[in-house]
Parts: structure tokens; C-alpha cells; sequence
């Protein structure tokens, strides 16, 4: 079968195994600013649900959200993982604080809130703007998933993990002649009655390539997902509202394309929004 777009080998900048090594070099101060001398202006969180028409899922997500300076970073958790309360508490502290201590969704959305503060997305050079529709969720999140699976080049027939179900990703990943592998720690069938694996390393030995969720950020799999890929020299696609900004540190160290959207996500706002599309250069090095 053709390889589907390209795992490419590395980029600029350091070359990154796993999340612990991002972490490490933000507060090494070897990617920007110390995070000592900034502040986390707020933290706050969010609980969102939705039904998109026609379906019998309703998508219940629960975020953390960090601001620094001008810049947003979020992070998809669990319920019941978070106590909303460490919001007051995380308000006003110091960055490296949050960095180092916390539950993981809380450090994850501070490291997004620093990477998003020293690059902004919308004025990454390399980043395509996508302009999400003005409309109902279901045409947004439509327009959503074209743009994310367009970052594939796939061959028929090919096998795609789908790590973090979303049913319009499931759909989209068909109309493009595609095999969708869905898992998900949630729900136990697609729409359309798809049965759906909760073990990750069923769909990440059979795949032709992978596209995860930024939420792997949050429950520590996606060093997993990344080391898989890497492993097996298949692309890995990641579509992330959750730590948009640090599943774009790893361009080129085994994240072959991105769909980022940083906060206020679409499903915030029935106005035109952008995402912003990555893929690493086959030049890198």
C-alpha cells in the first residue's frame, strides 16, 4: 500500500522524545522566557455539552484553561478529574509553579499557555489559516473535520486510527475512501454502529496512520501514540484544541501534520473561526 503523507524524521529546534523532555526545556528557559519571571494571569474552567442533530451521542467535555499574557492554553480532562476550586488557587501563581505541580491537565494547559504566548498561532509562518464557517455546530464541525483529514494523503483502502472518536471524523475519514479504526475510552460504537475499542494498541500495530486527539496530551497516552509511530515509521496526525500549541513542539519528531485550534474553540461561537494546519517539511533535519 502507499505510504500515506510522510513521517518525517525531525525539524527545527530540539528534538523532543516525549512530553517530560518539553517540559524540562521550558523551564530550562531553552524555548523562550523563564517561565519563573511570567505569571498565569488566569486559570479557569469549563463544562460543555452537545448533541449535533440527527445523533444519539451527546459529547460532554470538560476543560482547564490557563491564560498567559496573550495567550490561551487548555487542556481536555476527565470527569471528576479536576476539582474546578484549583482555578482560584492556580490564578495569579507563578508559570513554573504550574509546570511542575498539579494534575496533568492543569500542567499541560499551562505549557500550552507558554508555547502559545511565545508563538502565537496566527503568526507561525509555516501554519495554514482554515476559516471554520459562520452556522450550526454541524456545518462547522464538518468544515472542521474536511480540514483535518485533508492533511492526509490517503491511499484506498487505507487503515486510520482514529484515537478520540468524533462521529463527522469517522465520516469524513470514509468519504476519503479511507478505513476508519475508532477508539475511545467512552463510547462503545460509532453513529453508525462501528464497534469501538478502548485499547489503543489494537488500532497503533494495524494502522496505516493515526489521528489523535489533543486530550491524549491530557491523559498522558500520547508519548505512547508518538513512540508507536516512530516505531513503525507511520504518520501521526493530530488534531488538537487541548495542547494545540505543545502537539506542535513535536513537528517533525514523529507529528507529521497538525490541526490546531486554539481557545475559544469552535464549538464556543457560531461566528467564522480558524484553525490552523501544520505539516512538517520533508526537508527537516
Amino acid at each position: 500500500m502507499d505510504r500515506i503523507a510522510t513521517a518525517p524524521d525531525a525539524c527545527a529546534g530540539p528534538r523532543l522524545k516525549h512530553t517530560d523532555e518539553l517540559f524540562a526545556a521550558v523551564l530550562a528557559g531553552e524555548l523562550g522566557p523563564d517561565p519563573a519571571a511570567l505569571t498565569a494571569t488566569s486559570a479557569f474552567w469549563i463544562h460543555h455539552g452537545t448533541r449535533l442533530a440527527g445523533a444519539e451521542v451527546t459529547y460532554l467535555n470538560q476543560y482547564v484553561l490557563v491564560r498567559v499574557g496573550g495567550a490561551f492554553g487548555g487542556c481536555a480532562f476527565e470527569a471528576g478529574e479536576i476539582d474546578p476550586a484549583i482555578c482560584a488557587e492556580a490564578s495569579g501563581s507563578p508559570l513554573d509553579v504550574l509546570l511542575r505541580e498539579g494534575p496533568r491537565p492543569l500542567r499541560i494547559a499551562a505549557l500550552d499557555a507558554y508555547l502559545a504566548s511565545v508563538q502565537p498561532h496566527r503568526e507561525a509562518l509555516d501554519a495554514d489559516a482554515v476559516v471554520l464557517p459562520a452556522g450550526p455546530p454541524e456545518v462547522r464541525a464538518t468544515a472542521r473535520d474536511a480540514a483535518i483529514t485533508g492533511l492526509l494523503d490517503l491511499a484506498d483502502g487505507a487503515r486510520v486510527a482514529l484515537i478520540g472518536v468524533v462521529n463527522p471524523l469517522v465520516a469524513a475519514i470514509r468519504e476519503r475512501g479511507a478505513v476508519p479504526l475508532p477508539c475511545d475510552f467512552n463510547l462503545r460504537t460509532t453513529q453508525w454502529g462501528d464497534p469501538v475499542t478502548d485499547d489503543m494498541h489494537e488500532v497503533l500495530d494495524t494502522a496505516d496512520a493515526v489521528i489523535a486527539t489533543g486530550m491524549t496530551l491530557g491523559n498522558g497516552s500520547f508519548d505512547t501514540i508518538l513512540r508507536r509511530c516512530r516505531e513503525r515509521g507511520v504518520p501521526l496526525i493530530v488534531y488538537a484544541q487541548s495542547g494545540s500549541a505543545v502537539a506542535r513542539a513535536f513537528l517533525g519528531h514523529g507529528v507529521s501534520a497538525l490541526s490546531a485550534e486554539p481557545f475559544p474553540f469552535s464549538q464556543f461561537s457560531a461566528e467564522p473561526t480558524l484553525l490552523y494546519r501544520y505539516r512538517a517539511t520533508a526537508s527537516a533535519s
